[in-house]
């Protein structure tokens, strides 16, 4: 069954979907964090008191393979549950390979194209997250990418496993998992929007209605 992870740094939001039981991770980012006015390090420790046995993603910063290691090992001490998402480059890819061999786990983020996350499962990435909202935006159909990536998985033994990321809609989710793609990770509102149909709350005030009915009738017959 495809997993779930919660796509923010609010750890409202995080700990809201975690007693629901949605979620089985968190992926966050320099953004996401920042808007929450929180420091890095203890934001990722917070996180990980709520979700207690999950992969929790935080993002190395940096530009040059070096600045992204460095990075990647900082966040790696905090737990050994932290993914390090690391930017789909050519020095990305030498980070990715450098962490491999460390055993870092590690989510190669922003990728656009198959060709982009052949090359970061080659590396030994342990995550790939492919961008929906973002090729969509330009007019690229995001699920045409996704069918790529379940093309090429179902005929390798590949271990990196597919994220699908910037997800808008609760279409979006669905679309990834008949595709069978492995993880979505969702924003706080669409897991919310993904619990909802108006049917559903059509149906519980009927069952109310009915049942305060048979309450009167049964008060009135006594």
């Amino acid at each position: 069954m495809m997993k779930l992870f919660i796509d923010t740094a609010n750890v409202a939001e995080i700990r809201e979907a975690w007693d629901m039981g949605m979620i089985c991770g968190v992926t966050t980012n320099p953004s996401l964090i920042a808007r929450e006015g929180a420091d890095l390090e203890e934001r990722m420790r917070e996180i990980l008191s709520i979700v207690t046995d999950g992969p929790i993603n935080g993002e190395a910063i940096g530009t040059s393979a070096e600045e992204l290691t460095a990075g990647a090992r900082k966040l790696a001490r905090i737990d050994s549950r932290i993914v390090v998402k690391v930017p789909m480059t050519q020095e990305g890819l030498k980070a990715i390979r450098t962490l491999k061999a460390e055993g870092i786990k590690t989510n190669a983020t922003l990728v656009f194209s198959a060709a982009q996350g052949l090359l970061a499962a080659r590396a030994g990435a342990s995550y790939i997250s492919p961008f929906l909202g973002r090729l969509d935006d330009i007019g690229q159909p995001s699920e045409a990418l996704l069918e790529a990536f379940a093309d090429i998985w179902s005929m390798y033994d590949l271990e990196t496993e597919i994220i699908a990321a910037s997800i808008r809609s609760p279409e979006h989710v669905v679309s990834a998992a008949r595709l069978g793609i492995h993880i979505a990770t969702v924003p706080y509102k669409i897991l919310l929007a993904m619990t909802e149909h108006p049917l559903t709350d059509a149906g519980i005030k009927r069952f109310e209605a009915d049942w305060q009915d048979a309450l009167k009738k049964r008060g009135q017959s006594t």
